[in-house]
């Protein structure tokens, strides 16, 4: 998102530094819901864990990932710091374990769902003029995050949400057959980064943009990318 604002900073600083405290807010509210939901439905179903550590807390503090955080302002998707877990507690068996995983992504659905009634109730235009345009703005850029954390987070492939949601869901067989691959994950995910920021190509955006879109149609009545 930074690389996309080079032009502002040179043009408008004063407004491209507003702009960034707002985008700043909005992933904290995000990553600090997404997180704390781990932790919460963790603790809902056995496993202790997090709480003991402080992550069932809504202190973003306790929930940022330097690299993660960098790399969502820079490029438009990143995550925080995982939430601890251990699967032996939960019951449910890796079923659990899905659930615990899938409770981010629905959580920041469910709060992009709630900070977009205003708009669907007519309380504030999604234009950014007039009254209330710099309110209308912050909710809508905050709305935007968590559908972006939403989306990106369900893509099935480790370290993220989606691939211990497809571990715990998939037949046991292919369950297996999917975690042998677990390991390499971070490095193919890191190489699409790269290669998107890099060379331009847009591969994730390509993944979780129709994602993003199709949630925002139904929350906001219009896509937002």
């Amino acid at each position: 998102m930074l690389l996309r604002g080079i032009d502002q900073l040179i043009s408008d600083p004063v407004a491209f530094l507003i702009q960034l405290l707002a985008l700043l807010a909005a992933l904290l509210v995000g990553i600090t819901v997404h997180e704390f939901s781990h932790a919460l439905a963790a603790r809902s179903l056995g496993d202790s864990t997090a709480e003991r550590l402080g992550r069932l807390s809504l202190n973003p503090k306790a929930h940022l990932d330097p690299l993660g955080s960098i790399m969502l302002l820079v490029a438009g998707f990143g995550w925080g710091k995982p939430v601890p877990v251990d699967p032996s507690r939960l019951r449910g068996g890796r079923q659990g374990m899905a659930i615990v995983s899938l409770a981010g992504p629905v959580s920041n659905v469910v709060t992009a769902a709630l900070l977009a009634i205003p708009f669907k109730a007519g309380l504030l235009a999604q234009s950014t003029g007039g009254p209330g345009g710099e309110l209308a703005a912050f909710l809508l850029l905050v709305v935007v995050i968590n559908l972006v954390l939403a989306a990106f987070n369900l893509i099935p492939l480790s370290p993220l949400d989606g691939f211990k949601v497809a571990v715990g869901l998939l037949p046991r067989d292919m369950a297996r057959a999917l975690a042998r691959i677990e390991p390499y994950g971070p490095i193919v995910l890191l190489l699409v980064i790269m290669v998107d920021i890099l060379a331009g190509y847009g591969i994730l955006w390509r993944i979780i943009g129709p994602v993003v879109n199709s949630l925002a149609r139904v929350l906001l009545g219009q896509g937002v990318l």
